[in-house]
């Protein structure tokens, strides 16, 4: 019989190079989707997140990751594009589309940009069009979406995957 002993709150895996993964948001409706999305990055080892709009992040709920996850605010997410490509981003966009492609065939590149629309609302076409990639993730049932902050966590774990440093 296996002996299983709870381990509550283990350090951290150390990563041997930093994930070089930026969240970019649109702005979002729910303060608590924003939090949750910053928790997540934190988890992940994800140092910068950059945040269009006036959410305010609940340190109730990103919890630690407040302290250690940068919080860039922004205006609005189509300029914000156009830096992350001078900057040599891949721009990937987590949305429904056309040609998107499914998040368990696409391979990401280190140096990514995640870009997450509003909840709503998504990305808009001005976005759409400003990116180097879009991926969506399978609905199997009904809603035909996912919430944003659990859509983000599955395919920042996915690009985790990719990357375990």
């Amino acid at each position: 019989m296996n002996q299983f002993e709870h381990v509550r709150h283990r350090p951290p895996t150390e990563l041997s190079i930093p994930r070089e993964l930026l969240l970019v948001l649109a702005p979002m409706r729910s303060n608590v989707n924003l939090s949750r999305i910053v928790r997540l990055a934190g988890c992940a080892g994800i140092t910068k997140v950059i945040q269009c709009g006036q959410g305010k992040v609940d340190r109730e709920i990103a919890r630690d990751a407040i302290d250690f996850v940068e919080i860039v605010v922004r205006r609005s997410l189509a300029p914000v594009l156009e830096h992350l490509k001078e900057d040599g981003y891949s721009r990937v966009g987590l949305e429904q589309t056309t040609r998107s492609i499914c998040l368990f065939d696409f391979e990401f590149v280190n140096k990514t940009a995640l870009v997450i629309g509003a909840e709503r609302e998504g990305l808009s076409q001005e976005e759409l069009n400003r990116l180097d990639h879009v991926v969506e993730i399978p609905v199997y049932g009904q809603p035909f979406s996912y919430n944003v902050a659990t859509a983000t966590t599955m395919a920042v774990y996915e690009y985790c995957r990719q990357f375990r440093c």
